[in-house]
C-alpha cells in the first residue's frame, strides 16, 4: 500500500499510475551477450524512451497536412505524439514527461520559450498547489480518519446494516473528495476502509476450515462486501471530485483552457461549477450505491458481518484518537473559511460577492494560496515555535500532477497557435447541424473511451483544445463540447490505467479488472445519460449556453 499511498514525494505518480504498455518479454537470441544487452535495454526502458522521438520523427517525415502553411500544425502533432507516448508507456516519470513541452515546443517552432513557461504557472495552478498543501495538513493531523470513523459509526447500525454502512463509507469519501484531489482522497480513505475490512475473514473461497457450507457461504458474503467497500471508495472519490473545481485535475484543466480560449466569456468559477457538478455527481453517486447494493449485498450479508463488525469496534478506534486538538480545530477552521471564500467570491449579477471589492482581480487560486499560507503562520499548540505546517511536511507535494496540468495548458496553447485544431476539427464536422441531445453524448463518449487507456488529466489535455476549436468551426456553443469532454474524461471507471484511484483500489487485492468493468459500465452509462439531460437544462442558466455560438 505504501507504493500507491504516497502523495508524490520520493515516489512519483508513476507508482500510482501503471503504464499502459508494459515492456515485452526479452527474446531468446543465440548469443548470451546479445541476450544480456536486450535485458539491459528493457530493464532501463530504452525501447519506451525511444518510442517518443521515433514517433515524432515518423510524423515529421511521413505526415503531410497540406504543405508549408501547415508545417507548424505537423510539428505540433509530432511533439504531441512524443509526449503522449511517454505518458502512456511510463518511459520516464510523469513529471519529466510533462516538462517535455518546455524544450520541445521551442525546438520545433511551436511556441516561444517564454510563452510555454508561462503556461506552467497561473491562477489555476495556484489553486491546485494550495489545495495540495491543505490536503497534506488534513492527512498529517488525521482529520480524514476521525471524520470517516465518526460517520461510519453512525451508519454502521446495530445489528450491522450493510447498505447503510456502505453508504456511510462512500458518503464520507464523496464529501472529502469534493475538497481535495480525488487521487489524494483515495489514498487517504483506502487505509480507513481496508482497516475496517481487516476485522473480516479473508477466505479464499474454497478453503477451509471446518465449518462446512455455512462457513463458506458466510465467507463469500464477507468477500463480496469487501469488494463493495473498495469499489465504493474508488468510485466515490472519482464522483465526489466531479462536484467541485478542486476535486480533480480535469475540472482545473477545463477552467484554465476555457479562460485561455474564450477570455471574453463569463469565467467558470467555483460556485458556478458546483451548481452544475454537484447535481451531476449526486445522480451518479446514487447509481453507484444502488449498483453496489444490488451486486454485492444480499439478505445474508448483515448476518455475516455482525460476527466481526459492530459499532463498538468503530467507537473504540475513534476513542484511541482522543479529543480534537487545537491544531486539528485550526486546520478545520482554515479549510472551512476557504470553502466559504470560494463559494462567495462571485454570487449573482445583483449580489456580486466579495470579489467585487477587489475589482474581480482575485482568483480562486489567490485565496487558496492565502489560506494555505496561514497554515505556516498559525501555531500548532504542541511545541514552542511549531506552526501547523512547515515545509518539511510538504515534501510529499504532488509536483507531478502540477506539472501535468502545466503541460496541459501549454499543449492547449500549442494546438491553437499551430493551427492543428482547425485541421483536426474537420473530422467531427458532422456535428455542425446536430441537435444538443446528439452533440453532448457524442463528445462525452469520445472522451470517455480515450480516458480508459490513459489518465483522465491527459485525456482532458488532448481533447479539450480539439473541442474548443471544433465549437468555433461548427458554430456550437463551446461549453457544450468542452464540458462534455471534461465530464467524459472523468468517467474512467473500467480499467486501471484510466485513473490512479483505480490502481489504488486494485492494489488492495480485493478487486480484479472484472469487478471494475461490471460495476463501472452501468455508472458510465448513467453518467453519459445524466449529462445529456443536465447540461442542456442547467447549462443555459449556469454557463449561459445557447445552442449556437
Amino acid at each position: 500500500m505504501d507504493k500507491h499511498g504516497s502523495f508524490g514525494g520520493s515516489s512519483s505518480s508513476d507508482d500510482v499510475e501503471a503504464p499502459l504498455l508494459a515492456p515485452p518479454p526479452p527474446p531468446s537470441p543465440s548469443s548470451p551477450a546479445a541476450a544480456a544487452w536486450v535485458r539491459a535495454a528493457l530493464a532501463h526502458r530504452y525501447p519506451a524512451v525511444a518510442s517518443g522521438p521515433l514517433a515524432c520523427a515518423a510524423v515529421c517525415s511521413l505526415v503531410d497536412l497540406g504543405g508549408a502553411d501547415h508545417r507548424g500544425a505537423r510539428n505540433m502533432l509530432a511533439v504531441l505524439a512524443w509526449v503522449f507516448l511517454w505518458w502512456v508507456t511510463g518511459a520516464v516519470p510523469l513529471a519529466v514527461a510533462s516538462m517535455a513541452p518546455l524544450f520541445l515546443f521551442p525546438l520545433f517552432g511551436v511556441s516561444a520559450a517564454d510563452a510555454v513557461a508561462k503556461a506552467y504557472m497561473d491562477d489555476v495552478i495556484s489553486l491546485v498547489l494550495g489545495s495540495f498543501i491543505l490536503a497534506l495538513a488534513i492527512e498529517h493531523y488525521q482529520i480524514h480518519r476521525r471524520l470517516a470513523l465518526n460517520i461510519t459509526s453512525v451508519f454502521c447500525g446495530d445489528p450491522v446494516r450493510p447498505a447503510l454502512l456502505l453508504l456511510g463509507i462512500m458518503g464520507t469519501t464523496f464529501f472529502v473528495s469534493m475538497w481535495i484531489h480525488n487521487t489524494a482522497c483515495t489514498v487517504m480513505m483506502m487505509p480507513v476502509a481496508t482497516g475496517m475490512l481487516q476485522r473480516l475473514p479473508r477466505g479464499g473461497g474454497g478453503g477451509g476450515g471446518g465449518g462446512g457450507g455455512g462457513c463458506q457461504e458466510e465467507e463469500e458474503e464477507v468477500r463480496r462486501f469487501s469488494k463493495a467497500v473498495v469499489l465504493g471508495v474508488v468510485y466515490a472519490s472519482a464522483i465526489g471530485g466531479m462536484a467541485t473545481l478542486t476535486g480533480t485535475g480535469v475540472n482545473i484543466i477545463l477552467v484554465g483552457m476555457w479562460s485561455t480560449y474564450f477570455p471574453e466569456e463569463e469565467p467558470i468559477t467555483f460556485s458556478s461549477w458546483m451548481s452544475f457538478g454537484l447535481p451531476m455527481a449526486l445522480i451518479i453517486f446514487a447509481a453507484l450505491w444502488v449498483t453496489l447494493c444490488l451486486m454485492y449485498c444480499s439478505k445474508n450479508t448483515g448476518k455475516a458481518l455482525s460476527a466481526y463488525l459492530d459499532r463498538s469496534h468503530l467507537r473504540r478506534e475513534l476513542s484511541l484518537l482522543g479529543p480534537m486538538t487545537f491544531a486539528e480545530k485550526m486546520v478545520l477552521a482554515v479549510f472551512g473559511s476557504l470553502i466559504v471564500l470560494w463559494m462567495t467570491k462571485s454570487l449573482t449579477d445583483d449580489i456580486p460577492g466579495w470579489g467585487a471589492l477587489f475589482n474581480n482581480n482575485v482568483g480562486d487560486g489567490t485565496v487558496t494560496i492565502m489560506m494555505a499560507t496561514l497554515l505556516f503562520i498559525i501555531p500548532s499548540g504542541k511545541n514552542k515555535g511549531e506552526k501547523l505546517m512547515d515545509w518539511n511536511k510538504c515534501r510529499k507535494l504532488q509536483w507531478d500532477i502540477i506539472l501535468l496540468l502545466g503541460a496541459g495548458f501549454a499543449i492547449a496553447d500549442g494546438f491553437r497557435s499551430s493551427g492543428l485544431t482547425d485541421i483536426l476539427s474537420e473530422g467531427l464536422r458532422f456535428l455542425k447541424d446536430a441537435q444538443t441531445v446528439v452533440i453532448v453524448p457524442v463528445a462525452c463518449i469520445v472522451s470517455a473511451v480515450i480516458t480508459e487507456f490513459t489518465s483522465d488529466d491527459a485525456t482532458t489535455t488532448l481533447v479539450l483544445p480539439l473541442f474548443a476549436e471544433l465549437a468555433r468551426s461548427i458554430n456550437v456553443h463551446p461549453a457544450l463540447l468542452m464540458i462534455s469532454g471534461a465530464i467524459g474524461a472523468q468517467l474512467s471507471y473500467l480499467l486501471p490505467p484510466g485513473s490512479p484511484s483505480n490502481v489504488v483500489g486494485f492494489s488492495t487485492g480485493h478487486i480484479v479488472i472484472k469487478d471494475l468493468v461490471t460495476t463501472g459500465l452501468p455508472l458510465k452509462i448513467v453518467g453519459i445519460a445524466s449529462l445529456t439531460i443536465l447540461l442542456p437544462s442547467l447549462g443555459p442558466h449556469i454557463f449561459g449556453i445557447n445552442n449556437r455560438f
